[in-house]
C-alpha cells in the first residue's frame, strides 16, 4: 500500500486501466476477426519507428506511431493486390521495421537508451504524455465502438454479409487497422514490443471462456486486463523482476488455469450424470 503514495506508481495505475480499455476494445476485434498475425506484424513492426525517432531526436513512441499506422495500412493494401498473400506482405513489413529500427538505433550519435525498455516494456517510465495519449485513445476506440457498434460485430463475424448490405466495409478495414496499430504503440510502454501481442489477446481468450455476446467479452477483457496488469505491478515489486513479463506471465497463467478448471468441471458434471 506504500507504493500508491508514489507518483510514478499512481501513474502505472492509470495507464494499467487506460491500456485496459484499449487493449478490451481493439483485442476483441483482433481476436474475433482472426486478425492475431498482422497485429503481430504492425507490434514488430513498430520498432523501425522507435529507432528513426531516436535517430531523428523525436520522441520514440510518436515515431513508432507514424510507423505503426503506416506498416499497418501498407499490410492491408498490399495483402488486396494480385500476386500477394497476406502472409508474405505480414513478414515482409514484420522484417523491415525491425531491421530499420536496429539500424537506426546503431546510427543515432551520442547516448542510446536501452532497447530494452521498448523490448519487454517497463510501466514505471509512463509519464503525462503517455498517459494523455493512452486517455484520448481508449475514448476515441470506445466511442467509435459505441457508435458503430453494429458495423463492428458485423465485419468481425461476417465480412461478406456486411458487403451484402452495401456497408463501408473497406474504409471501416483500414480504420481499424489504424486503431490497432495505435492500440499496439500504447502497450509498448507497459509490456513492450516483444509482449504487446498478448496484452492484445490473452485477456479477450480468457473473457471467451466465460461469455460468446460480443459486448460482455469487451467488459470482462478490460477487468481481466486490469487486474491481471495490477497483479504484474506487485510480483514485478516483490521479487525484483520487469513489469511487463509478469503482466504477461500472470496473464497467462489465469487463462491456462481457468482454461483447466472448466475443463475438470465439465468433466466432473458428466460423470455425476
Amino acid at each position: 500500500m506504500e507504493l500508491l503514495g508514489y507518483t510514478f506508481f499512481q501513474y502505472a495505475l492509470a495507464g494499467c486501466f487506460l491500456a485496459s480499455v484499449v487493449c478490451g476494445v481493439v483485442g476483441t476485434y483482433v481476436v474475433t476477426k482472426r486478425m492475431i498475425f498482422i497485429s503481430g506484424g504492425i507490434t514488430h513492426s513498430s520498432l523501425g519507428g522507435v529507432g528513426l525517432g531516436l535517430y531523428f531526436g523525436m520522441s520514440p513512441i510518436v515515431g513508432a506511431s507514424l510507423f505503426s499506422v503506416m506498416s499497418g495500412l501498407g499490410i492491408e493494401w498490399l495483402s488486396r493486390r494480385r500476386g500477394v498473400r497476406e502472409d508474405s506482405a505480414i513478414a515482409m513489413f514484420w522484417t523491415f521495421g525491425m531491421s530499420v529500427g536496429v539500424m537506426f538505433s546503431y546510427l543515432t550519435p551520442g547516448y542510446v537508451p536501452d532497447l530494452t525498455t521498448y523490448l519487454f516494456g517497463n510501466i514505471l517510465t509512463i509519464d503525462d504524455g503517455d498517459l494523455i495519449y493512452l486517455g484520448v485513445l481508449a475514448v476515441a476506440v470506445t466511442a467509435f465502438y459505441v457508435i458503430y457498434r453494429r458495423l463492428v460485430v458485423l465485419v468481425a463475424f461476417d465480412e461478406d454479409y456486411a458487403r451484402s448490405l452495401r456497408l463501408p466495409v473497406t474504409l471501416f478495414k483500414y480504420v481499424m487497422t489504424v486503431s490497432i496499430s495505435l492500440a499496439v504503440v500504447s502497450c509498448i510502454r507497459i509490456a513492450g514490443i516483444v509482449l504487446t501481442l498478448s496484452m492484445l489477446t490473452v485477456p479477450v481468450m480468457t473473457a471467451m471462456l466465460f461469455t460468446t455476446r460480443y459486448s460482455r467479452i469487451i467488459v470482462l477483457s478490460v477487468i481481466i486486463c486490469f487486474v491481471t496488469c495490477v497483479s504484474g505491478l506487485g510480483l514485478a515489486y516483490q521479487v525484483n523482476i520487469p513489469s511487463g513479463t509478469s503482466i504477461i506471465f500472470l496473464s497467462i497463467i489465469l487463462y491456462a488455469v481457468i482454461r483447466l478448471s472448466r475443463r475438470f468441471v465439465c468433466k466432473g458434471n458428466k460423470s455425476a450424470v
